[in-house]
């Protein structure tokens, strides 16, 4: 049994990686078949009497997260700009208005229903007709009108308008200015009911592996290049430096709030049926 694996110190466990989308590692967490695993923090809300919280792998979108788009209405049209053009200050309820009424009437193309973006969506808009498309189809379900809209929640986030698409709104854009919190996207799960010192050594391990991962952004970036689904290096550095942070090595009070703030609003509003303890491993 390896002792170590990329310079971190396994402690002597031996760990089964299994890579699947975030759909998938949601539902297998509600069925509690996983000792470790990602999770949407809105699938925690159906997983917490089973599964706390490890206090590192938090993905956060701080001011900026999944984002609604459609198909560019007029896409060959170039913005024009003039020496007499008006300056228009930015109104956050009316930008906030506006995309309520574009997405209004509108099949939106979502990547599950336990995604937090999902959730998200659903705090924003209230009711909505949607589809549950796998993640990296979504664009194909505009693209063939399957769809009216879309809810973006990977690396098409930074390349929508090159393919024909514009943004309605920026979900993490939105809940930092109304909380003034990252909003919650994913986090690391362990089972409850292993013991306590197991626990505390699991949570170490993949505490050490971050810290590893951060300290060699290159070899981590080299790695992600194999599922990066055609980015360049550049990008795919971009789009992890987005979601793998400090905020991933520790919540620290603003992500452990931002998560109670979540699922508090999500419970308030009846999105969640009952109150969520907010657990971690400490």
């Amino acid at each position: 049994m390896d002792k170590t694996f990329s310079g971190v110190d396994l402690r002597g466990y031996r760990f089964d990686h299994r890579l699947e989308d975030i759909q998938t590692l949601n539902e297998r967490a509600r069925r509690g078949e996983l000792h470790i695993s990602a999770i949407s923090i809105h699938a925690y809300a159906y997983v917490a009497d089973k599964y706390a919280l490890l206090p590192c792998g938090a993905s956060m979108g701080d001011g900026y997260g999944p984002v609604v788009v459609r198909k560019c209405r007029s896409p060959n049209a170039r913005r024009r700009t003039s020496n007499a053009s008006i300056l228009q200050v930015f109104n956050p309820s009316t930008a906030d208005e506006s995309a309520r009424e574009a997405l209004h009437d509108c099949v939106i193309a979502v990547p599950g229903k336990l995604t937090s973006a999902f959730l998200a969506l659903q705090l924003f808009l209230g009711e909505f007709d949607f589809i549950v498309v796998p993640f990296d189809r979504i664009f194909d379900a505009i693209k063939t009108g399957q769809a009216d809209a879309g809810l973006i929640i990977h690396e098409g986030q930074l390349t929508y308008q090159q393919t024909g698409f514009e943004k309605i709104v920026d979900l993490g854009e939105w809940w930092k200015r109304k909380t003034s919190l990252p909003l919650p996207l994913g986090g690391n799960v362990v089972r409850k009911d292993i013991p306590p010192a197991v626990l505390r050594d699991l949570s170490g391990i993949v505490r050490q592996s971050i810290d590893y991962g951060l300290a060699h952004r290159d070899e981590a970036v080299g790695h992600s290049l194999a599922y990066a689904r055609g980015m360049g290096a550049k990008l795919t550095r971009k789009f992890i430096s987005m979601y793998v942070n400090e905020f991933t090595r520790d919540y620290g009070d603003s992500g452990r709030s931002a998560i109670r703030k979540f699922l508090t609003t999500a419970y308030d509003k009846g999105y969640i049926t009952a109150p969520i303890r907010v657990e971690f491993v400490e």
